[in-house]
This record gives C-alpha cells, sequence and structure tokens, in this order.
C-alpha cells in the first residue's frame, strides 16, 4: 500500500471513531434525560387532558353554548389550544430547548403570514362567520334576502352562510359578501305587509271602491285589523284609476302569499257584485249631455285622511327596545308636542 492510501485510510478510520464517539456520547445523553423526557411528554399529555376538561366545563362557555353554538365550539377550541401549546412550551424548556422555542415561533409567524396571503379569502369568510355569528342578523329558518339572493337561512358556517331558495334549492353565500352586502330580514318582524292592485272604470266611484276593498280585506282570515288594511289611488288614466289595497299578516300564523292570493279573489269578487267593473278594453264612444262631465256625478266629495303614516312606528320603537342596550344609534329628541310642561 502506497503512502498516501496509507495516510486516506489511517484519516477515514480516525473519522469513523470520533462518529462513533459523538454517537456514544448522545446515547449517553439521551439515557441520562430519559427521565426528564418522560417528565417532559407527560406534561404535554396533561395539558391535553386539562385542555379538554377545561373547555368543558367553563360556566361562561356552557351559557354561550345555548345562544352560539358555532361560538361556543370556537372558543372552546381555543381555549384547548391555548393551554396544550403552553404544555409544549413547558416541556421544551424543561428539556433546555428554549432556543428551539424561537425557532418554532419565528416560523409558525411566518408560516402564518403566508398562509396569510395564501388563504386570504377563506380567512375573510372564516372572520366574517365569526362577527356574524356574534351580531346574530338571523336565525335558522328565517326569510333574507343578501343582495339579489333570496331564501331561508339554513346554517351558518365556518366559510359559508346556507340558504334554500323558494324552490328547493340549496345556496352557499361567502360569509364576507353576506357581512358586506345589503341584509333584508324578512322574519324579524312578525307582521308582513302586502299589497296588489286592480284597475276601476271611470265610471264607478272611486271612494266606494276603496271602502268596498277595505271592508272585505277586514272580513278576511288572516288579515290583521292592527295594522288596519288601507287603499290608494296608485295611478288615473282616462279611462279610469288603478286602486292598490294593502294589508298585513302575522307570518308565525298565516302564508302571505297565499293570504294575499285569497285577498285578491275576495277582492275582485266584492267589487263585482258591488257593480265596480274594471276598465273596457276597448274603446266605445259614450254620447253626454253637455252639462255632465264624466266621472264626476258617480264621485264622492268625501274627503279621506291623508295625514302622516304612523303605521310602523309603534314597532321600530319596540324593536328598538328590544337591543337591550346595542343600539348605538341616536335617540331621537322627544318633540315639543309630548314634552311634558
Amino acid at each position: 500500500m502506497t503512502q498516501p492510501a496509507a495516510a486516506a485510510a489511517h484519516d477515514l478510520g480516525g473519522r469513523f471513531v470520533l462518529a462513533l464517539d459523538q454517537v456514544q456520547i448522545k446515547l449517553v445523553k439521551l439515557v441520562a434525560s430519559a427521565p426528564l423526557l418522560l417528565v417532559a411528554v407527560g406534561i404535554v399529555l396533561v395539558s391535553l387532558w386539562l385542555g379538554s376538561f377545561i373547555s368543558g366545563r367553563i360556566r361562561v362557555l356552557t351559557r354561550l353554548s345555548r345562544s352560539n353554538p358555532y361560538m361556543d365550539g370556537l372558543l372552546r377550541n381555543m381555549v384547548r389550544f391555548l393551554i396544550v401549546l403552553a404544555g409544549v412550551l413547558v416541556a421544551l424548556d424543561l428539556l433546555g430547548a428554549t432556543s428551539l422555542i424561537g425557532a418554532v415561533l419565528g416560523s409558525a409567524g411566518v408560516v402564518g403570514l403566508v398562509l396569510g396571503f395564501a388563504f386570504k379569502d377563506i380567512a375573510e369568510n372564516y372572520i366574517a362567520g365569526i362577527l356574524l355569528s356574534l351580531r346574530q342578523p338571523f336565525s335558522p329558518g328565517d326569510s333574507v334576502r343578501v343582495d339579489s339572493h333570496e331564501g331561508k337561512v339554513v346554517a351558518l358556517t365556518s366559510r359559508a352562510t346556507v340558504l334554500m331558495t323558494a324552490d328547493g334549492n340549496h345556496l352557499q353565500l361567502p360569509n364576507s359578501m353576506v357581512f358586506k352586502s345589503v341584509l333584508l330580514n324578512y322574519s324579524r318582524n312578525p307582521k308582513r305587509r302586502f299589497e296588489f292592485e286592480t284597475g276601476v272604470d271611470g265610471q264607478a266611484s272611486w271612494h266606494r271602491a276603496m271602502d268596498v276593498g277595505i271592508a272585505t280585506l277586514a272580513s278576511l282570515e288572516g288579515v290583521l285589523s292592527d295594522p288596519p288594511p288601507a287603499a290608494l289611488i296608485r295611478s288615473l288614466s282616462n279611462d279610469g284609476a288603478t286602486l292598490q289595497f294593502q294589508g298585513w299578516v302575522d307570518q308565525t300564523q298565516n302564508d302571505l302569499a297565499r293570504t294575499r292570493s285569497e285577498a285578491m279573489r275576495h277582492v275582485r269578487k266584492a267589487l263585482h257584485e258591488a257593480g265596480i267593473t274594471p276598465p273596457e278594453a276597448v274603446q266605445k264612444v259614450v254620447l253626454l249631455r253637455a252639462d255632465t262631465v264624466a266621472g264626476e256625478s258617480h264621485e264622492s266629495d268625501a274627503p279621506r285622511d291623508t295625514s302622516v303614516d304612523h303605521t310602523l312606528d309603534a314597532q321600530v320603537g319596540q324593536a328598538r327596545l328590544q337591543e337591550d342596550g346595542g343600539d348605538l344609534l341616536a335617540k331621537p329628541a322627544p318633540s315639543p308636542a309630548n314634552q311634558l310642561p
């Protein structure tokens, strides 16, 4: 064997011996630190059990779960995670891996930042879901409208708000869109108004037609007496007028669409029985005396109420009282008529 080859073999043998010595030292240290390692593992296991035990028995979370199961699960998971994280940090500190703790936290921050940019939409929907759950602008079964989408609320998940449309289809709307959009909740107020229009011939008394329609609506089952039914002249033409009838239903007792359908059927029937018909579909020539103006002899001069409509004032006031101090709008100043002397 040449001298360079012998030197290389001697160097390789020395490195192998050195590596073997280092392995032996590591094994000795591992055996020596085995009790600490077992204690550290025990701390992590105890933190896992303690996190589940505490998160399941916090009274505040128990009361919250009755009104908001979504936030209940979120907060319980956060409490469990924080307790387990504290246990892991204590275990690493016990093993003398304080530098590892800083590296793990730094890496977690960088990874969290990268994931935040990568999953921006998911994070936005998740945060919006939390805010919607806290605010609770709707409840399961409520009829709502979000932008152009309408349906009944099925569920609120961490990502989307699930609606069921009138056709029976499931519609998932991103929580961020629901949170930022104009939301119309039809079910928040149990009283809801319906309306429909019908034409009346120019030769009939519009005043009488409105009275007949209002009386008919008031006699129908499902139409509320408070607020009472009403009628308006919607438009005028040479052939007659278009009347608009309005009525209110209690959505917890009657269906709005079905009650409106019955109201239209009965009002049209009552108008026909009273001799009040819609305008003719064809044109015809009518000879009148010079001292008679068409329509005036049939219309009453009795005035109708034109004061400000306060129908919703009481309901709006009651809704504001139900906010339990959460209403951030300024209270209206009392009018002079309502102030005490």
